[in-house]
């Protein structure tokens, strides 16, 4: 692991007071301060989304927040910090608030759940479907990127395509000054990659021992709208007849077999 200490709230507290986030349009505009790195075109920058929930059993891990979300956990912190009595609000407080203000909001949260559900996490967790995620048993679930900091190639959100984080050495070190530290400190949970990116690097930290490899739960699609056919298909909604040339049903076959057997091991049937 980088032996390079992470950036953490504290020492950005201040200027997340004096930012506005509705000011800054673009990405190019994000005060200096917040630069963590740059190489060439790439850049990353601080958000607020230091909050681990060591008490997760089940970790949700995409590629990197974008430009929206940097500006949404600015926004919120902001309040958090603004709104409150400095003694009345802790930093986990305004730091949890800042990571989940609108996690999974919208359409693709029902596809999460009717995923998630359906490969049978909701009985490893012990409830009666993983809806509940998102409220009574949120303590259960923590959401996070293989890229916990924004980065941006020539000023747009980075897709986790070009480059390679893998074998490009500043995308390297935020995986292992960042996401490292936060599978070290969840020994008993299991991940959900959020795409074949996300799990490729995932691999990658496990054979770095950073995480067990058996605990990675590879071929979930991912529940973005854009990826309706995939998920139809995956859940037993369409056909394999019925399937566009987009859509490779001998893999998502394969996967969901996968995925039975990695869920067998944990003691679902």
């Amino acid at each position: 692991m980088s032996t390079t200490a992470p950036a953490t709230f504290s020492a950005f507290r201040d200027l997340i007071l004096n930012t506005d986030p509705d000011a800054v349009a673009t990405p190019a505009q994000i005060p200096d301060g917040f630069l963590l790195a740059r190489a060439g075109g790439i850049s990353a920058h601080y958000i607020p989304f230091d909050y681990v929930n060591r008490a997760a059993r089940l970790v949700l891990v995409g590629i990197a927040p974008g430009f929206v979300q940097w500006k949404n956990a600015v926004r919120e912190a902001r309040r958090q910090m603004a709104h409150q009595a400095p003694e009345a609000v802790t930093d986990e407080a305004v730091l949890r608030a800042a990571k989940y203000t609108g996690a999974f909001s919208g359409a693709i949260r029902p596809n999460l759940v009717a995923l998630l559900d359906h490969v049978g996490l909701q009985r490893w967790l012990g409830i009666a479907s993983c809806a509940t995620l998102f409220g009574e048993h949120a303590h259960l679930m923590h959401v996070t990127a293989v890229l916990r900091h924004p980065v941006f190639v020539d000023h747009k959100n980075y897709n986790g395509a070009s480059p390679n984080m893998l074998t490009t050495p500043l995308l390297q070190a935020q995986l292992l000054d960042y996401f490292a530290r936060e599978a070290l400190a969840l020994p008993g949970a299991v991940y959900v990659p959020l795409g074949p990116k996300v799990g490729r690097a995932l691999d990658w930290l496990a054979r770095r021992g950073v995480l067990p490899a058996d605990r990675i739960l590879h071929g979930i699609p991912h529940p973005s709208g854009a990826n309706a056919e995939r998920i139809a298909y995956f859940l037993g909604r369409k056909d394999r007849a019925a399937l566009s040339s987009r859509t490779n049903g001998a893999q998502i076959d394969a996967d969901r077999v996968a995925l039975r057997a990695r869920m067998a091991a944990l003691g679902v049937a």
